[in-house]
């Protein structure tokens, strides 16, 4: 049995909008009183203005004034063959978990495994 919040996460990503990379990329966050929130990658013609599905699902909790404590990522256009790295959050997205989630907070990167925020971010940019 698959869990839901992967199933979220895939669900999702069949719904980005990918035209430039064709790598369609699915998140869902899972929220402290259970509610679960999804995102997509929304790509754009001038490539800085790209969404990531992990920011996109993390902001949508923020905006739903929900605190995220679990993540699924799903790379859908990512064969079984493809390597772990071209599956897992990059940089940004991971120092948006961050600041955003509790350090024991689980992430799951569907095809690799399950990782804590910890352990993708030690040493997060911090202000204070």
């Amino acid at each position: 049995m698959v869990d839901p919040l992967i199933e979220a996460a895939r669900a999702a990503a069949r719904r980005a909008h990918c035209p430039y990379s064709h790598f369609a990329v699915g998140a869902a966050v899972r929220c402290r009183d259970g509610t679960v929130l999804p995102g997509c990658n929304v790509e754009n013609a001038s490539y800085g203005l790209c969404l990531c599905a992990e920011r996109v699902a993390l902001s949508a909790a923020v905006a739903a004034g929900r605190e995220p404590v679990e993540l699924a990522v799903c790379c859908a256009s990512a064969g079984a063959d493809a390597p772990a790295g071209s599956r897992m959050p990059c940089g940004a997205c991971r120092q948006v978990m961050a600041e955003l989630m509790p350090p024991e907070s689980r992430v799951h990167v569907d095809g690799v495994g399950v990782f804590r925020v910890s352990d993708l971010m030690p040493e997060p940019f911090r202000l204070n």
